[in-house]
């Protein structure tokens, strides 16, 4: 199976990847001001930061371009940095690194991952998709390079509705890897799709059951949802949506002074700065915390952003036939979606 790949520092120990980088966070002084130094070692390297919403608060506000995974790779492909930093998780790093070859991409952490692109590998998805020859393979971009590479369209929450529709009515779709995206596109276009049955850990967990309760006790909340939800969670949204669309939707409101949030926690930091006069409460998930948040998103932090930046490792690596491959799909994607007009985005 292709994987990602660490760049090392030819010069360090020839120890894990994790032990190395818990030897140089130890070795931070705790005196330093981490954001001055990230700030000034992105000066000095020419480096571009690239944040999704759901990155801890600290992180987005260190960034030169915040957004959800559409605007993170229309920022990519248009980037004149030398050297780009993802903090988000590495299918999104990947992505950075399709687009720009010759350029060092950094992901802080590498266990970063996400448990949709875990749940499509490559060897077993390429035997399934054997099952619909003739079949337009559309992609969410939360999938690995080695699932872009086998696709024809690669999409993004924001964009699969729009793409979707933009094909002949007759064309017969394979759509992967979430499940419920899947079904919300379906509903949307009018269009039957063949979906791979994958799904977010974050968004599986919100629950209609508990949802409902929240509802009644907030009766003059409007209810918001990422579309990776199951569809009784969607049934009861007032607006379903990409993180993109949510934050619209929330900054386009401001009579609404009170939203019932139904994807990961992230997207608080945004939607509080932009509505400071407006109440959040997120849909409770099953796992019984009061929010859900990601465990891969959460990985990245502070000090590995500076110690990524300083050190220059890890950075992402690509065989180029795959890199050329997966290529294909993404830049369709971007072509495809030229019409579209996201809200102004931090460092557009």
């Amino acid at each position: 199976m292709e994987t990602l790949t660490v760049l090392r520092d030819k010069r360090g120990p020839s120890d894990s990847w994790q032990e190395d980088l818990s030897r140089r966070a130890d070795a931070i002084d705790p005196t330093l001001d981490l954001e001055a130094e990230i700030r000034r070692l992105k000066a000095e390297k020419n480096a571009v930061i690239l944040a999704h919403y759901y990155q801890d608060g600290e992180l987005q506000d260190l960034a030169d371009y915040v957004g959800d995974s559409l605007a993170l790779a229309q920022a990519a492909a248009k980037t004149d940095a030398s050297v780009i930093v993802f903090c988000g998780v590495h299918f999104m790093a990947e992505t950075a690194k399709i687009l720009n070859p010759d350029k060092p991409v950094l992901l802080p952490d590498l266990d970063a991952g996400c448990s949709l692109a875990d749940r499509c590998p490559i060897d077993v998805y390429s035997e399934w998709l054997k099952q619909y020859p003739g079949h337009t393979v559309i992609n969410y971009i939360n999938s690995s390079a080695a699932v872009k590479a086998v696709s024809d369209i690669i999409c993004t929450s924001s964009n699969a509705v729009d793409i979707v529709a933009q094909l002949p009515k007759d064309e017969p779709i394979v759509f992967g890897p979430d499940r419920h995206l899947g079904r919300w596109v379906e509903k949307q276009t009018g269009r039957k799709m063949v979906l791979w049955p994958g799904f977010c850990i974050v968004h599986e967990q919100f629950n209609a059951r508990r949802l409902q309760k929240l509802i009644d006790a907030h009766p003059d909340a409007t209810i918001i949802a990422h579309p990776e939800c199951e569809e009784a969670v969607l049934d009861r949204a007032d607006h379903i949506g990409s993180t993109l669309s949510l934050l619209k939707f929330v900054q386009s409101h401001p009579e609404i002074k009170k939203f019932i949030v139904a994807t990961e926690h992230g997207i608080f930091h945004q939607m509080k700065r932009s509505r400071p006069d407006a109440e959040f409460i997120c849909s409770p998930p099953n796992s019984g915390c009061d929010c859900a948040m990601c465990p891969y998103m959460r990985l990245n932090t502070l000090e590995k952003l500076y110690l990524c930046l300083r050190d220059g490792y890890p950075q992402i690596e690509m065989d180029e036939d795959l890199r050329v491959r997966a290529e294909r799909s993404v830049v369709r994607m971007l072509e495809m979606s030229k019409h579209l007009a996201p809200v102004q985005q931090k460092g557009d």
